[in-house]
């Protein structure tokens, strides 16, 4: 039997700045990237910072760190969502499918969502709701920080591994706002420790699924 793991890619990081957040200073968050090895293949949640845009670079002062996988390296990369600060990586990933919402790529190619080059040459593939990419691993929309979030929900057997993405930015935010979705990870984490993940917050949400309403 396949042991499925996670590892952690750390992609860089990038600075919010203080009116974004409602602080006094600029706040640097992490960039972070995650690796599954499961029965069926290799996948990729989010792909790391994208470039192209001199006012983004202005704007956020990101640092990069490279993708440590090339082209061949992963089956499958799934987006938390279309955001520059997460796909970064797909357009050298060329050739790999991608899994996205169907409204979220929608979005994004309206413009003014994204840094627009990162989607090109991109073999998206796009999905309505939740889907089984193998058996225990599962995309779950998770709706919020854009209407098109998902998440990918990975079932380790005695435990499972929720990547949140930014479905919330922080560890200690997670469940609050106690939004709809959390019902269905709880559901299918039943009543396991669970340990939640995320994009921007080296911190991970650890227990039993959902927290407290």
């Amino acid at each position: 039997m396949t042991t499925t793991t996670v590892r952690l890619l750390d992609l860089g990081h990038l600075t919010r700045p203080a009116h974004e957040w409602g602080g006094d200073h600029g706040r640097v968050e992490p960039v972070l990237a995650y690796l599954v090895r499961h029965a069926r293949g290799v996948l990729l949640f989010d792909t790391g910072i994208g470039a192209g845009s001199p006012e983004t670079d202005a704007h956020y002062r990101p640092v990069r760190r490279p993708l440590p996988v090339r082209p061949g390296d992963v089956d499958l990369v799934v987006n938390c969502h279309l955001h520059f600060d997460h796909i970064g990586g797909n357009p050298a990933l060329a050739g790999t499918p991608v899994l996205v919402q169907r409204k979220e790529l929608a979005t994004a190619r309206a413009g003014g969502h994204t840094i627009d080059a990162l989607l090109d040459g991109v073999q998206h593939e796009e999905i309505d709701g939740e889907h089984e990419i193998a058996p225990g691993v599962r995309i779950v929309p998770t709706p919020g920080h854009t209407e098109g979030h998902q998440s990918l929900f990975v079932d380790q057997g005695d435990r499972v591994t929720v990547l949140a993405g930014q479905a919330y930015d922080f560890a200690h935010e997670f469940g609050v706002p106690h939004h709809p979705w959390l019902d269905r990870l709880a559901e299918l984490a039943d009543g396991r420790p669970a340990s939640v993940l995320f994009a921007h917050d080296r911190a991970r949400r650890e227990g039993v699924l959902p927290p407290p309403r």
